[in-house]
């Protein structure tokens, strides 16, 4: 009996680690299709900011979203839907250069990017690169974080 015992606490402790995983994209091809979805949410994210729709907003937002802006200000999911609504510069929906988008798994995207925002301080346009978290919650996604850093003017 203790064998049995011994060898059921084994196995769930071996196995254990692997279920707690969600699977990778092993492929290029998987992770490129996994790319493409986040790019066609990203414009979905930026049709619902310009339609100033706010339901649609709601859910594409996670719950828990944070943005860190260029300043250090941080943002929750409210208050960068409130920006977005009242027609602030967000990157979520500004024009990017050199974007990137990686998948270290299929659950979890990453996108960076360079994006022209104008300041609400000077109205001056500043190149601010960017990071977004995209999770995959059902048959869908969501921004769960996003920062910006405001690039040095050249000179």
């Amino acid at each position: 009996m203790l064998h049995v015992v011994a060898f059921l606490v084994v196995s769930l402790l071996w196995a254990a680690p692997v279920s707690a995983h969600p699977p990778a994209i092993l492929n290029q091809q998987a992770e490129k299709a996994v790319g493409d979805e986040v790019a066609e949410f990203r414009k979905q994210l930026a049709a619902a900011i310009e339609k100033k729709d706010a339901a649609q907003l709601r859910t594409l937002y996670a719950d828990s979203f944070v943005h860190t802006h260029g300043s250090g200000k941080v943002d929750g999911k409210d208050a960068r839907i409130v920006s977005a609504l009242a027609g602030d510069p967000v990157i979520e929906n500004a024009p990017v250069t050199d974007l990137v988008i990686r998948v270290p798994g299929g659950w979890t995207a990453i996108a960076t990017g360079v994006s022209p925002i104008k300041s609400l301080a000077d109205g001056k346009t500043y190149s601010f690169r960017w990071t977004a978290v995209y999770v995959r919650i059902g048959d869908g996604w969501q921004i769960a974080a996003s920062q910006a850093t405001r690039l040095a003017e050249v000179k």
